[in-house]
């Protein structure tokens, strides 16, 4: 898929002529930028530079030149429009990680309203690495991510635990359950978090299995058919034939922190709205 990252790699090194200034430009090293280059060249299916000759744009390079601009400028705009209507009280671009239950992403999304004029909410569901990289790129105003994440310059609140369940298919009469593989989401949603979570496992002096599921639905089902065990936050998920109990691991909580970003336009009323959504977080998950 084409990104917005993707462009302006290429402009940078376009207008830099150097791989260096290049990243130094746009806050990256050299091999994310040499491997972001990449991407877009296969995505597009034809060479951007000739390396023979430096860093000197081929024919098909200098006709995206143009274009690739107009596009950033384009996005530009368009952030300059959401930071007037966040300053303005208008908008709120609020994003969970799909870990976080609903009713806690309602109680949470539902706090800048209390006692005031009510924002209007625009709000989107997404892994945690996608999460931080749309707050970086003003596409986000807040957000609501799983710890531990590189944040990379972001601002965060305190990190919340979250209680969990292990759900777990029912034990068969007369027999002992066999042990069976976590349900986990993909590493690349939030490798820290990730790794995290299957070391602590690890480290209890079990063997870790790990079978990848899309969402929760989908770990619910595998459970459900006797295929995997699941460690949620969800208090609602359940099924015939699933067995739930508290995850008795003191490691084991869902880790969340709210995060933003410290330099944008409204920067001062963006961290004021995330100081109440980290309060809302902090209290209701210790309901």
């Amino acid at each position: 898929m084409l990104t917005e990252r993707h462009l302006e790699i290429f402009v940078a090194l376009a207008e830099e002529e150097h791989f260096g200034a290049a990243a130094q430009r746009v806050g990256i090293t050299q091999p994310p930028l040499s491997q972001g280059l990449r991407r877009l060249e296969a995505l597009l299916g034809v060479r951007l530079f000739d390396r023979d000759r430096g860093v000197a744009l081929t024919d098909e390079g200098a006709l995206l030149l143009p274009h690739a601009r107009r596009a950033l400028a384009a996005l530009a705009r368009l952030r300059e429009i959401g930071a007037r209507e966040q300053a303005d009280g208008r908008r709120l671009r609020l994003g969970f990680a799909p870990e976080v239950p609903a009713a806690l992403a309602a109680a949470v999304a539902a706090a800048p309203g209390r006692g005031g004029e009510r924002p209007r909410l625009a709000v989107s569901t997404a892994p945690t690495t996608t999460l931080l990289s749309d707050l970086s790129a003003g596409r986000l105003d807040v957000a609501v991510v799983r710890h531990p994440a590189v944040l990379d310059g972001l601002a965060a609140g305190e990190v919340v635990l979250v209680p969990t369940w292990v759900l777990s298919p029912d034990a068969p009469r007369g027999g002992s359950a066999p042990r069976l593989p976590v349900a986990v989401r993909p590493r690349e949603e939030a490798p820290a978090a990730h790794d995290l979570f299957v070391d602590t496992l690890a480290s209890r002096g079990r063997a870790v299995e790990t079978v990848v599921i899309s969402d929760e639905r989908a770990g619910l089902a595998l459970v459900a058919a006797g295929q995997a065990v699941l460690v949620t936050a969800d208090r609602t998920l359940a099924a015939a034939g699933v067995a739930r109990r508290p995850a008795d691991d003191p490691a084991l909580p869902l880790r969340l922190r709210v995060v933003w970003d410290p330099r944008g336009p409204a920067a001062e009323q963006t961290a004021a709205t995330a100081r109440l959504l980290v309060d809302a977080l902090a209290r209701e998950a210790a309901l």
